[in-house]
């Protein structure tokens, strides 16, 4: 029977609080979510997230964000945004701080590259990659000797099975933003690989079951923590690209300009039509907080940084208050409830990402390096494949000796490559692939 944190968190069961695998009993007055926050913050992988895409390349100025400000930019919002629904915060801000930690080098366009060079182990995706991370890739608790038993259901652990970070049942599950493994069409979102469902069953023991037709329940921390998500990236991509200069608010009072956005927001990010979305930003841009240009010195930094801030306010309020008057008052945790998004929030969320995609992500520079990445990826799959174990890193080498096939083998190099910064990946490459 796995170890339970003694110190109670109002709204969450002994169930919540149950780790994967049993601990000593600490000596520390920290409640368990609190435990959780420090083992995400303290880990290997969210350091290495300083080096890895957000949207423009680390390094390209002092100013764009990385995976690491983004995650923590995330961090606070979904704290104060789930604390202020009753949401244990410690529990919110540890699912925030691990929702990217699976992203491999160059972002979504690295991610891209290794689905199609892991289509013979089960693909690649980032969110999946998040949940091995917390469950079995970072070394925080390791359970010696052969045969020792796993949770209920599990089976035996092999020899020195690791449990990851070994987070609580609460906090990994407010991680899960897709509950499902892949689909045999392939192509969807998804948060567990072949050789994970053991440890995603344990994770999601107890959820309530889809209704008939659906797709399977969020819990209301990992919605909150999707939301969140969505604000931070949405409002902050575009705070760094108007500093850059890749997007001109004065452009942005040209109708043309808008309706080529709102076409972007229509296709990717919206079920709305066009011209919904046309009012709406055009209704956005008329709020007094939206400044008329941005000229890079103190006053318009100032202003820059307002509308960033009234931007993550409105979305968040407005989230609070739908959620509030479909739900009441009383704490939200688990599955007690679902966030609700008014759809002109959803709206406004859709104009901010397509302003980002339309004027930074579709640059024909942008695309131009975006393939050399995506070589550089698939390249460096086949040459750590082709010289593992000795090209492999100490753990990755243990772990691809004890694979019993091709198939584990090659999640084992996935493993590895997915690990790297966009830094150490070109250097891999230039080493390994010439």
């Amino acid at each position: 029977m796995a170890a339970i944190d003694r110190t109670p968190s109002p709204g969450y069961s002994a169930h919540d609080r149950r780790r994967w695998a049993a601990e000593p009993a600490k000596s520390r007055a920290r409640g368990p979510f609190e435990r959780d926050r420090a083992r995400v913050l303290h880990s290997f992988a969210l350091r290495r997230l300083a080096a890895k895409t957000q949207v423009v390349q680390p390094g390209a100025s002092d100013f764009p964000r990385t995976r690491l400000t983004h995650s923590l930019e995330c961090a606070q919002i979904g704290r104060e945004l789930g604390g202020s629904l009753g949401c244990d915060p410690d529990l919110v801000e540890a699912a925030c701080l691990a929702h990217d930690l699976g992203h491999p080098p160059f972002g979504h366009n690295g991610e891209k590259a290794l689905d199609a060079a892991a289509a013979d182990c089960g693909g690649f995706e980032g969110n999946a990659q998040s949940l091995r991370l917390l469950t079995r890739l970072e070394g925080k608790v390791i359970l010696e000797g052969a045969g020792h038993g796993g949770p209920a259901g599990a089976g035996p652990l092999p020899e020195s099975a690791s449990a990851g970070l070994n987070l609580t049942r609460a906090t990994l599950d407010a991680t899960v933003k897709y509950p499902w493994p892949r689909s045999a069409g392939g192509g969807q979102k998804f948060n567990c690989y072949p050789d994970d469902v053991p440890v995603f069953a344990w994770i999601r023991a107890g959820a309530p079951p889809p209704v008939e037709g659906g797709s399977p329940r969020l819990c209301f921390e990992a919605q909150v923590m999707d939301w969140a998500d969505d604000v931070a990236y949405s409002v902050h991509d575009l705070e760094d690209a108007l500093y850059s200069g890749m997007i001109r608010l004065e452009a942005l009072y040209s109708r043309a300009e808008r309706r080529e956005v709102c076409a972007v927001a229509a296709a990717l990010y919206s079920d709305a039509g066009p011209g919904e979305l046309e009012d709406v930003f055009a209704e956005l841009m008329a709020e007094p907080f939206w400044p008329a240009r941005f000229s890079g010195d103190l006053g318009s930094l100032a202003a820059l940084k307002n509308l960033t801030s009234e931007l993550i306010g409105r979305l968040c309020r407005s989230a609070v208050q739908a959620t509030r008057a479909s739900c009441g008052t009383e704490p939200i945790t688990r599955y007690a409830a679902d966030l609700a998004v008014p759809r002109r929030s959803l709206l406004e969320c859709a104009l901010l990402k397509a302003l980002t995609a339309h004027y930074v992500m579709a640059r024909a520079e942008a695309a131009a390096y975006q393939e050399r990445e995506r070589e550089i990826v698939t390249e460096l799959v086949e040459a750590v494949r082709r010289t593992a174990p000795a090209s492999l890193d100490t753990p990755f080498r243990a772990a691809y000796e004890r694979c019993p096939d091709d198939t584990a083998a090659l999640r084992v190099v996935v493993d590895q490559v997915a690990s790297l910064t966009d830094t150490s990946a070109r250097a891999w490459h230039g080493r390994l692939a010439g």
